[in-house]
């Protein structure tokens, strides 16, 4: 007779990032979890920016997957092609499975998420970004958005000073997505910071020295100004990772690779192919809370599929942002708390980056 566990139906996902963590751990009690991510550990990449000015935070944001799973288990590798029913690694491994979560993500520019997957290597691109913004005296951000202002605000409060100067062809912060209030009480406190936002501003052409290099150069804008800086960071771009969907998942891609998903979360056209988190076309915005919510809605989903029950449809977030700009600054534009929220709010809101929350799910918390 074979025994609970290989009995168990197979449930493979693709991606340990906030989402990947989430269903995974709601699963492991009831599925043959396997966790495909080919980092050496999870990056709490919500601290990322406050990492990259901060030494004492560079260490916290890497947190083992050792203790994420008590009976699954964590493969680091890539996934390389999935199907239904199963996932090829990079390894050339192969796994089968009942269900398969895709949980990959996208990128965004260096610092704001890790560019390299050894949390060594990682430490000392952190250490080298710390190193360079110490070097120079004027640091030049291209990109308006969340990335950018929140950069902006880190590097004025650590580095007073330091000259920073942020870019932007949208004519509003956050491309105006929020309301205006938002928008006036972001650019009152990062002229408090000392830091210059130009909107609706394009440049010529981009620096011609490589990003996170020290070395002073010029930028013109297309009304002439000429913009002198030793330092400069890209803080917009980023694309999904679905290459690795064949056959009857392809018709699913969109063209910027997300993927079409059901009210369920189930990739478009399959029963037991689940996507979350960045990879999905919902409507919403892409950030940790949502990718965390599908994962929980997912496996949900997944438990109700082999408990026998009712699926649960998902309901996309309201625009909503909580922005630091520094330890001590930030903005926040929450509906659901009332819509503003100032500094003090938001620094008290974000003052861990709910790393204790993550250090939880990974199995990472010690208690006293």
């Amino acid at each position: 007779m074979k025994g609970a566990e290989e009995m168990a139906p197979k449930v493979v996902i693709a991606g340990g990032g906030y989402g990947g963590i989430a269903a995974a751990r709601a699963l492991d009690d009831v599925a043959d979890v396997t966790l495909v991510e080919p980092r050496e550990t999870f990056v709490h990449n919500v601290a990322a920016l406050r990492a990259a000015v901060d030494p004492a935070w560079a260490e916290k944001i890497f947190i083992p997957y050792d203790g994420l799973l008590s009976r699954g288990r964590v493969v680091r590798d890539v996934a390389t092609e999935v199907e239904p029913g199963h996932v090829r690694l990079g390894s050339g491994a192969r796994l089968d499975a009942d269900y398969i979560v895709l949980a990959t993500g996208a990128t965004s520019p260096f610092p704001s998420r890790m560019d390299v997957l050894d949390r060594g290597d990682a430490l000392e691109r952190l250490r080298e970004v710390r190193d360079a913004l110490g070097r120079a005296g004027r640091v030049l951000l291209l990109g308006a958005g969340a990335i950018g202002l929140e950069f902006a605000g880190e590097i004025a409060a650590a580095l007073p000073a330091t000259s920073v100067t942020v870019v932007d062809p949208s004519p509003a912060v956050a491309s105006g997505r929020f309301p205006e209030e938002f928008g006036v009480e972001v650019a009152k406190q990062l002229d408090a910071l000392g830091v210059t936002v130009l909107l609706g501003t394009r440049l010529t052409a981009p620096p011609e020295v490589p990003p996170g290099a020290v070395r002073p150069f010029t930028v013109t804008t297309d009304d002439g100004e000429v913009l002198a800086a030793d330092l400069w960071f890209p803080c917009y771009g980023g694309e999904v990772s679905s290459g690795y969907l064949r056959e009857a998942l392809l018709a699913a891609r969109q063209p910027d690779g997300r993927l079409a998903v059901t009210e369920h979360l189930r990739v478009a056209g399959q029963e037991r192919v689940f996507a979350i988190g960045d990879l999905t076309a919902v409507p919403e915005m892409k950030m940790a809370r949502a990718a965390g919510a599908h994962g929980e809605l997912v496996a949900a989903n997944i438990r109700a599929l082999i408990e026998g029950g009712e699926l649960t449809a998902y309901e996309p977030f309201a625009d909503g942002i909580a922005l630091t700009l520094g330890p001590a600054g930030g903005a926040t534009w929450a509906p659901e708390w009332g819509g503003l929220l100032g500094a003090e709010q938001t620094s008290q809101l974000k003052a861990t980056f709910l790393l204790e929350r993550f250090e939880e799910t990974l199995g990472a918390r010690t208690t006293a």
